[in-house]
């Protein structure tokens, strides 16, 4: 048994925000997860295989995005099958429970499996799990589950949900379905040829794999155990909502471009009209970086609209799909919702030195979290590109980091550091490194990590990884952002980088 509560007082000793130290800067070894990783490559995001493989996130925004027409086929499906016409999932909770959520888990490497030791010692006494996005990379295969999925979580004791990323629309949902809804394979459309957009997309259009079946079974028994199934026949689709007495928790999935079809905005809205309080899981966030991204649901409205209204009682909306820890407490009427990104359980982190001051949403600075701190993204990435350029000049230590990126944001240093002078020399590296404005930088974005990433050694700790303990009582919801460096120190005492009480009465 786990005391959490202890674990995070501990925790908070030795986060990032009180040391060098806990932030895993000084790692003089590497955590016991070494021996769980399989021996052999996963994949490379510079060959033309696996670039191919991820054509559809291109498709889509050429031509257009079919994951709500494919995603309608995959809910009639399941309902002729005989699954809740509503899509609850039935939990064996009481009043009081507590569950991990997990975000963008699935790049079979170092960095997933680093967040796992962490994960199994906070989340002992957890009654399930959920993954928030893109659960397999490159593109969701079935046959990819197993060293992915069922492998790292294997010795996890509980049953794990989830709701899709675009990576796992790359595979058309053939993958996910087939583990997390045990739903048999959607049979193949015939399309004629047609000169028009839509045409051409068809033609292109990558479908779900053929799993082997073989395969697939003997994955399954790394997690076979009763206590780790969920209720059978799993899942009943890609959105779903969790029925419990004192928290109704609302998975929706948002495609490859973070658009709802108009079924499932429908069932959104009929679902939020209960008066339980609620959490909303999405493969999207709605704040991010200094952005409001609201999802359009078809039809019209967004998904922000449902979350905002009073009526619904919404108290936290938590996104995937970029790749670090943020939160954003948005005061909406007389309420807070507390907006969290939490897409940084596993794969590539995505920097938050780039972030600017925060103003959107009328949130304020000083009440924005986020995980790696600025400083030490902007330090992570000076290392990174003075060793593989030979600049030793663009390295910025640490203490360099938060200084600068506090000078530049205009806050209070978020961990104490000494005086430390601004030279010339820094100030070139930052704006280079994208930390202070620059019309040109060294990329650290989204090209960066997907073409350019293995340019690096990207199994270099600290890894800046992340999960969530989110714990339910009828009085309140505790939310606790755990990090995972890579380190045996923070492997042996996760720290506790962020927490967040939410009133529920």
């Amino acid at each position: 048994m786990v005391d959490v509560g202890r674990a995070a007082r501990r925790g908070r000793e030795v986060s990032s925000r009180v040391s060098e130290e806990g932030a895993g800067w000084s790692c003089a070894q590497m955590g016991t997860f070494r021996s769980l990783v399989p021996d052999r490559k996963t994949f490379s995001w510079l060959s033309p295989r696996v670039l191919w493989k991820s054509r559809n996130q291109v498709l889509a925004s050429m031509f257009g995005d079919p994951s709500g027409e494919v995603r309608a086929r995959w809910v009639a499906t399941q309902l002729e099958r005989g699954v809740d016409p509503a899509f609850r999932v039935p939990m064996d909770v009481g009043p009081e429970f507590s569950f991990l959520l997990l975000g963008d888990t699935g790049e079979g490497d170092l960095s997933q499996y680093a967040v796992v030791p962490g994960m199994l010692r906070i989340g002992a006494d957890t009654a399930f799990a959920v993954i928030a996005s893109d659960v397999i990379y490159p593109a969701g295969a079935g046959d990819e589950y197993e060293d992915k999925f069922f492998r790292p979580y294997q010795d996890y004791p509980a049953p794990i949900y989830a709701v899709p990323g675009n990576h796992d629309w790359y595979d058309g949902l053939g993958g996910f379905m087939r583990v997390f809804c045990d739903a048999p394979a959607l049979e193949p459309e015939k399309r004629g040829f047609k000169l028009s957009p839509s045409g051409l997309r068809g033609t292109l259009w990558r479908e779900p794999e053929t799993i082997d079946e073989a395969r697939l079974t003997g994955a399954r028994e790394r997690r076979a155990r009763p206590e780790q199934r969920t209720t059978q026949p799993g899942q009943p689709g890609p959105y779903w909502v969790m029925d419990t007495p004192s928290l109704l928790v609302v998975g929706v999935d948002t495609g490859i471009d973070g658009v709802l079809d108009r079924e499932q905005g429908r069932w959104l809205r009929e679902v939020s009209r209960d008066p339980r309080p609620k959490m909303l899981i999405t493969g999207k966030p709605i704040y991010v970086r200094n952005n409001y991204k609201p999802s359009r649901i078809e039809g019209g409205g967004t998904i922000d609209d449902v979350v905002t209204d009073p009526a619904n009682n919404y108290v936290a909306a938590i996104g995937g799909d970029v790749h670090n820890y943020q939160r954003f407490p948005v005061r909406v009427g007389d309420r807070t919702i507390q907006y969290i990104v939490a897409g940084g359980s596993g794969a590539f982190m995505h920097a938050t030195h780039t972030t600017p001051r925060i103003t959107v949403g009328g949130v304020h600075e000083d009440d924005y979290r986020c995980y790696p701190l600025r400083g030490d993204s902007l330090s992570f990435y000076s290392k990174l590109y003075s060793e593989r350029l030979r600049m030793r000049w663009l390295y910025l230590t640490p203490e360099e980091g938060v200084a600068l990126m506090s000078r530049h944001i205009g806050n209070t240093p978020p961990r104490d550091i000494g005086p430390v002078p601004i030279t010339r020399r820094m100030r070139w590296a930052a704006r280079i490194l994208g930390g202070w404005p620059m019309p040109l930088r060294l990329p650290v974005g989204k090209t960066f990590h997907r073409y350019l990433s293995e340019l690096s050694d990207w199994d270099t700790p600290p890894f800046f990884k992340s999960f969530l303990h989110v714990s339910v009582t009828p009085a309140s919801l505790r939310i606790r952002c755990f990090a995972a460096t890579g380190c045996l120190p923070q492997e042996i005492e996760p720290p506790l980088e962020d927490e967040v009480e939410i009133p529920l009465v």
